[in-house]
This record gives C-alpha cells, sequence and structure tokens, in this order.
C-alpha cells in the first residue's frame, strides 16, 4: 500500500470530506505544533521525501511510491532538498500550498474513482472551500483577515475587554476579574469578533463553548486541547509561547 494512502476507500461526499479533513489536520500538525519533528526528519542528505496527510489525522514524512500509478495522487517530491536553502517559515509556506494542492487532488481522485456528478463535485468542494487552506493557516493569513474585518467594523469601541490570553468555556465563568457587569453588552461584541478567529493548530473556528489560549510571540490562537493546555494551567502561565515559537528559540 502506498504511504498515505487510505485504510479504506470513501465513497460518499461526507466520507471524501472526512477523509479530507483527517489528512489536512494531520499536516497543518506536521507545519504548527510538531514542526521540530517534521524539520528533523526532512534531512535533505536523504532521498526524495513528502509530506503526507493521514486520513486519522496523523502525518508521516516518506519515500513516494514505488509502483506506477500510485494509489493515490503523490505529493510534491524533495520537499527536504530545499530546507536548509531558505528561511524556515518561507520553506514551511511553501510545503503549505503543494500540501493544499496534494489534498484537493486526493479528495477529487476520489470523486472521479466513484463517479461523482457535476452536483457532487460541486458539494464537495464547497465542504472543502468552507475550510481555510493550510496555506493560511500556516502563515496566519487567514486570522489576519478576520482581525482587519473585526477591526473595520469595531475600531470606534473604547470599552474595557477581557484578558485576551484566555477565553474560556460557558461552563466556566464568562468573565473574568476587573470587568464589570455593565460591560456585558461590549463583551458579547468580542464573542461575535472572535468567531471568525481559526486554531492555529487545527485550523478549525473559534466556538464560544471551548478554551482557547493565545500566544504572546505570534498571536495566533489555539484550542486548548491542541496544545495541551487546560484553563487551570493557563491561570499560571505568564507569557504563553505556542509549540512552534517554542521550538524556533530553542533550535541553534
Amino acid at each position: 500500500m502506498d504511504p498515505g494512502s487510505a485504510q479504506y476507500n470513501p465513497r460518499t461526499v461526507e466520507e471524501v470530506f472526512r477523509d479530507f479533513k483527517g489528512r489536512r489536520a494531520g499536516m497543518i500538525k506536521a507545519l504548527t505544533t510538531d514542526v521540530e519533528e517534521f524539520y528533523q526528519q526532512c534531512d535533505p542528505d536523504k532521498e526524495n521525501l513528502c509530506l503526507y496527510g493521514l486520513p486519522n489525522e496523523q502525518w508521516e514524512v516518506n519515500l513516494p511510491a514505488e509502483e506506477v500509478p500510485p494509489e493515490l495522487p503523490e505529493p510534491a517530491l524533495g520537499i527536504n532538498f530545499a530546507r536548509d536553502g531558505m528561511q524556515e517559515k518561507d520553506w514551511l509556506s511553501l510545503v503549505a500550498v503543494h500540501s493544499d494542492a496534494w489534498l484537493l487532488a486526493v479528495a477529487f481522485y476520489f470523486g472521479a474513482r466513484f463517479g461523482f456528478d457535476k452536483s457532487d463535485r460541486k458539494r464537495l468542494f464547497g465542504m472543502i472551500n468552507d475550510l481555510p487552506t493550510i496555506f493560511e493557516v500556516v502563515t496566519g493569513t487567514a486570522k489576519k483577515q478576520s482581525k482587519e474585518k473585526s477591526s473595520t467594523t469595531n475600531h470606534s469601541s473604547n470599552k474595557s475587554k477581557p484578558n485576551p490570553k484566555v477565553r474560556v468555556s460557558e461552563s466556566q465563568p464568562k468573565y473574568p476579574k476587573g470587568v464589570e457587569k455593565e460591560e456585558e453588552e461590549g463583551l458579547d461584541e468580542e464573542d461575535e469578533e472572535h468567531g471568525e478567529t481559526l486554531c492555529g493548530a487545527c485550523g478549525e473556528n473559534y466556538a464560544s463553548d471551548e478554551f482557547w489560549i493565545c500566544c504572546d510571540i505570534c498571536e495566533k490562537w489555539f484550542h486548548g486541547k491542541c496544545v495541551k493546555i487546560t484553563p487551570a494551567r493557563a491561570e499560571h502561565i505568564k507569557q504563553y509561547k505556542c509549540p512552534s515559537c517554542s521550538n524556533k528559540r530553542a533550535r541553534p
């Protein structure tokens, strides 16, 4: 079986989209939270290597399939050769772009293989297009667009707002200490703004019933579960650094 091939063959639009989301989550993980491990595996001294996203939200760096034609479309070859020839952020962005192209190729390969008609293909692409691309997640483009949109509609608001480092679930106190009850209206507006925020690890939208934390270095937001931070632990963190920023500072 090819590297990165599914353990099952998705046959419906929903199954293909689920496969797409799983592979996408794995590749985003490699390029964000697991970037140090991914960096080390992409040794330029090795042969042509590819980044594969797996349906179970994991990733692997492997050689391309040997058989022709392969079971699935192949990712970009030789991503490891460019690793030391350019800035790390530029290299990660380049891999992200090729990863987006591969995900679309795999999804529409399944569509062609199982005879999706015009309406099925349109529905599949619509579901895919509702998600930010891997490139947008890795570079923070989607977050910047969201911030620009919210700033144009709320730039005149001068009301006090809660500590931006963490967002708590509905089951916890809605407002942090120091925020008065009469400011409730302004906070509700803030919650609406956050609805378009994307997790820097998995790329999913902000939801009010989930715990989030913001990196003080790159200013990206993350689900607490994606970076293994609990609300209790966050209360004792003076300056939070996401895994990617921590790894960059640790690397010689």
